[in-house]
């Protein structure tokens, strides 16, 4: 069975719906997930999102921060750019039916993290993720130009070369092989535009806060189709998880820390003092 789109997406979370909402006007978009459509990193995250929305704030604060927070790695004209596009996004997200926690002022209630010298997190109670998933969700569903197609398993991606054709061109995406897993069939989709945007690889590890979709596989997709896969060894692992021998571990935000909250060992003891 083949199915042509003029995008594809790979992945339901807040990179692949936002992406598919953007797509829409301009063409028809199939959005696929290996489980339901909810079922993303996204939907587990529980802090925020920091923008600078304060008066008392200011972009360059937000800039210095991340650079130093970053240590050297950070390329400054992209934190320049996605911390200044920041709060146009987050205006974006509020359009789509987000709604941010506020104060009995009616201000956002701001919340600070790691790394930030200002209050600048913007929160939805301790749900964040949920909550930003649940509105690009009904957006997403509500459009006509997209169909979500849950339980859609992508296995590789196609490719020029793969296929034999257009030999004397560059090596080029043209969809993916897919498995309907309820249906146990693999179909075909043709795209001329196909964005993976199917989260990490953290679930690699035996002990992490990601959750059990996070299995790296659309880094293993663009690998074996000839793409360049770079910064592999940044994964990222929440410091706080709530543990339970006979339960599955699930992630505490690093907002308690922002809080006030510190790490300390069984016994009472600090720790992070010989490392930070």
């Amino acid at each position: 069975m083949n199915r042509h789109y003029d995008f594809i997406v790979l992945g339901s979370g807040i990179a692949g719906l936002s992406f598919a909402l953007q797509a829409a006007r301009h063409g028809s978009v199939a959005v696929l997930t290996k489980k339901n459509s909810a079922e993303s990193n996204t939907n587990y995250a529980q802090g925020g999102i920091a923008s600078v929305v304060s008066p008392s704030d200011n972009l360059e604060s937000h800039v210095k921060d991340t650079l130093e927070t970053g240590a050297g790695l950070c390329h400054e004209d992209v934190v320049r750019r996605v911390v200044g596009e920041g709060p146009h996004v987050v205006q974006e997200l509020i359009d789509f039916g987000v709604e941010f926690s506020r104060g009995e002022s009616g201000d956002f209630d701001l919340g600070r993290e790691g790394g930030h010298s200002a209050r600048r997190v913007l929160h939805a109670g301790d749900f964040t993720g949920r909550v930003i998933e649940q509105a690009l969700l009904a957006s997403v569903k509500a459009h006509p130009n997209i169909q979500i197609l849950e339980h859609h398993f992508a296995i590789d991606l196609l490719t020029s070369r793969k296929l034999g054709i257009e030999e004397n061109q560059p090596n080029r995406c043209l969809g993916a092989y897919v498995l309907d897993t309820v249906n146990r069939r693999v179909e075909t989709f043709t795209s001329g535009v196909t964005v993976l945007a199917t989260g990490g690889a953290g679930k690699v590890y035996l002990y992490t806060s990601n959750p059990d979709i996070a299995t790296g596989d659309g880094l293993a997709m663009a690998w074996r189709a000839g793409a360049k896969v770079a910064n592999l060894e940044f994964v990222q692992f929440h410091p706080t998880c709530l543990y339970h021998p006979k339960a599955k571990s699930f992630l505490l935000s690093e907002a308690l820390r922002g809080e006030g909250g510190i790490l300390r060992l069984k016994s009472g003891e600090t720790f992070m003092e010989h490392y930070d």
